[in-house]
Order: structure tokens, then C-alpha cells, then sequence
């Protein structure tokens, strides 16, 4: 028919990309087809000891002394799927630098707190954080199929037990203030990583949050469909899209767009479910205007909407990660009006102590002469602009 277009053919099942398939040849050979797609395969047989990242890995002495010394929260835990993405031998590369542990995490640094955001004072039920007037965090979990080194929320995930419990009857308390609370209508759904919940758990936990009238927006923070691609079946896109969910995606290299986290962005954009990226911004890992570049663009080719660029959070042993702001300003300048305006996100600080999102651009305003503003254009170049009876440069 003139002007439709036929659909796009639905994979029969979901792909194994070349570099996957010979690293499991390699480090997995007993694992079938079906396994290495299993999520709950891919789960349990996740990188999480010395023995197991020597198996793979030439690791350094600083790793091997880190590794053995992490216990408690913020474990090692690499899905082997995304173990196919990091430098067998080479300790510096950046994306192994964000899964394997070194020595400069136990390095407190000025500044570094176990709960940079001060998440922790405000939490009026448990495990959820009402910081902003009409949005509320909801902690629903303290697993990740992958940890990463950076985690702001290392405090609580992992094998942390003590005070950090994630039980349903804690979810009921939490639904009950929500429910009680009618000025918010906005609830980010993270932990953890709650699309490691099982479908029947958390299609409970979407149906309970849906059904009070108040709560307009939900909101999924997640790394699942970069770190465990096979985690999005088409039952659980199918799952998000019926309640109208959106994910933010954490995204951290343009190495990690694969065939198969493709497939995976595919079946849930395919589905109607709203895909942005939050990204953080990792010294020695994706700090240069070109890779993130190569990212966003990546991401928009996955119908992926660059959203955040967040400076990496003060967490306790992070300094290795932090770049000075300076560089999150070059990057941005780098892309803003060199690219599409779409895969320009927003440049943010995360203020310490719940103080919110604060976010950063590079100054183009130059100043006023009269009723003109002075304005700088993204190649150098000065403009005026009319602005009568403006106060903006004065």
C-alpha cells in the first residue's frame, strides 16, 4: 500500500553477536545456545571471586590484592556476557576498569561520603527517598547483575545485609506512604537493578503503583539491557509497554552497544517503552568528546534519547573515576552545535546532601552592550541579539 511500510522481520531468537560467540567458545563451552541466552543462566553463572576472574583474566597485582581484599557490600559480579566486552590483559581498559576492583576504591578522598546524595535522611518509609517536592525514589532492591565500581549506592547493594532489607512487606510500606502522599506523581523505580526482579514480582510492583490515581509518571532506572541484554524478552518488553513504563538506561562506552543489547533496545522501543540514557562521566573510560560522541550517536541509532551526563558522584573511593568539571564543560562545548542537538544530554551535578540535579553549560553569553546581548556561537564567533529592556549581562 502506498506509504506504509512493511515490518521489520522478528528474530526467532536472540542473537549471539561474533566476539560473544568466541568468548564463549573459549571460557564457557559447556554452556548451549539457549543457556548463554538464559538471563537467569547469565545470572548465575556470573564472574564473582578470584578463581573466576583468573580464569579469564591476566589480572595485575592490584587487582588481585583488591579482589581479595572487597568483602560485604559492592562484591565483584560480571555477567559473562559482559565479561566479553573487557581486555583480557589489559588492566587499564576502561571498561574493565569499571568492573574489576583496584586499590585506589579503599582510598577515602576529601569530599567522599558512603551516601554522597544524602539519600539515607530522607527516606519517610523504607528503602524510598522523598527528596523532591512531586517525585519519589523507590529502592526496591539491592542486586545488579553487574556491580560497578562507581556505584553511588555501594552502601546497599550486594551482600550488605544489616539494615538494608528489600522484602516485599517493605515494598507495602513504601506503596502505603506513596498512596498517602498525593503530591507525588512521579516514582524512579531503582535499587539495585530492578529489572533483575522476576516478571510476576515486579508486573505486582507496577499494577500496585498504577492503581493509585496520584502516581502519573514511573520512571526505571537500570544497566540490565547493556549488561544482560537477554534479560528482555519479548513477554518482559511486553510486561513494561502494558504500564507504560520508562527506562533510564545506564550507558557508559559506545562498546557496549552490541548486536545483542540492539536486539534487546529493540523489542522494548518496539513495545512503546520510552528509552533514555544516563551516563556518567569516568576518567580514563569515556572522557573525550569523541567517545562520547560515538555513545550518544550510538544510542540515537537505538532510539535511545541522550538525557544525562552526570559528573561521577562522591562516593567513598571514587576519585580515580572523577574528572574535574572542566572536562564535562569541554565535552559538552564538543557536541553542542557540532551534532544533533538530540544527542546533546544534560550536563549535571548531583548536589551533595540532597541538594538535586544542578545542571552545567558552557557560558555563550559574553555579555550586554546596551540593549544588545553579546552571544558566542559554537564555532567561536560573536553575535548581538536585540534584547530591549532585558537584564541578562548587565
Amino acid at each position: 500500500m502506498h506509504g506504509s511500510f512493511p515490518a521489520p522481520p522478528k528474530r526467532s531468537s536472540f542473537p549471539i553477536g561474533p566476539a560473544a560467540k568466541a568468548f564463549k567458545k573459549r571460557f564457557f563451552p559447556e554452556a548451549s545456545a539457549a543457556e548463554w541466552n538464559d538471563w537467569r543462566w547469565q545470572a548465575r553463572a556470573r564472574i564473582r571471586d578470584l578463581a573466576g576472574l583468573e580464569r579469564i583474566f591476566t589480572l595485575s597485582a592490584d587487582e588481585r590484592d583488591a579482589v581479595g581484599r572487597r568483602s560485604g557490600a559492592l562484591p565483584v559480579g560480571i555477567t559473562p556476557y559482559y565479561a566479553h566486552l573487557l581486555d583480557r590483559e589489559d588492566a587499564t581498559q576502561g571498561l574493565r576498569r569499571t568492573h574489576i576492583p583496584t586499590g585506589e576504591e579503599f582510598v577515602k578522598s576529601p569530599g567522599e561520603y558512603d551516601d554522597p546524595l544524602g539519600e539515607d535522611a530522607h527516606m519517610p518509609a523504607p528503602n524510598l527517598v522523598h527528596r523532591y517536592p512531586d517525585r519519589a525514589l523507590f529502592l526496591v532492591t539491592g542486586f545488579c547483575s553487574t556491580y560497578c565500581r562507581y556505584c553511588t549506592r555501594a552502601r546497599m547493594v550486594g551482600e550488605v545485609g544489616g539494615e538494608w532489607r528489600f522484602a516485599v512487606e517493605d515494598w507495602q510500606k513504601a506503596i502505603d506512604y506513596i498512596a498517602r502522599t498525593p503530591v507525588i506523581r512521579d516514582i524512579l523505580i531503582s535499587g539495585g537493578d530492578p529489572l533483575t526482579i522476576s516478571d510476576d514480582k515486579l508486573g505486582w510492583l507496577l499494577e500496585k503503583l498504577r492503581a493509585i490515581k496520584h502516581v502519573e509518571f514511573i520512571r526505571i532506572g537500570t544497566k540490565v539491557p547493556l549488561v544482560l541484554p537477554q534479560r528482555i524478552t519479548r513477554d518482559f518488553a511486553r510486561l513494561l509497554g502494558k504500564h507504560r513504563v520508562w527506562l533510564s538506561l545506564h550507558c557508559t562506552h559506545p562498546d557496549e552497544l552490541t548486536p545483542e543489547v540492539t536486539e534487546a533496545l529493540d523489542r522494548l522501543a518496539d513495545r512503546g517503552v520510552p528509552l533514555g540514557s544516563q551516563t556518567v562521566l569516568l576518567k580514563g573510560v569515556n572522557d573525550d568528546v569523541e567517545t562520547m560522541k560515538r555513545l550518544m550517536h550510538g544510542l540515537l541509532m537505538r532510539r535511545v534519547k541522550p538525557y544525562y551526563l552526570f559528573q561521577c558522584d562522591p562516593i567513598t573511593g571514587s576519585a580515580h573515576f572523577r574528572t574535574p568539571v572542566d572536562k564535562g564543560i569541554e565535552i559538552i562545548r564538543g557536541l553542542r552545535g557540532h551534532t544533533t542537538g538530540y544527542a546533546v544530554p544534560h550536563y549535571a551535578i548531583d548536589a551533595p546532601n540532597g541538594g538535586g540535579k544542578i545542571a552545567l553549560v558552557p557560558d555563550y553569553l559574553e555579555g550586554r552592550e546596551g540593549d544588545d546581548i553579546l552571544i558566542r556561537n559554537f564555532e567561536g564567533r560573536l553575535f548581538r541579539y536585540a534584547d530591549p529592556g532585558g537584564t541578562v549581562g548587565r
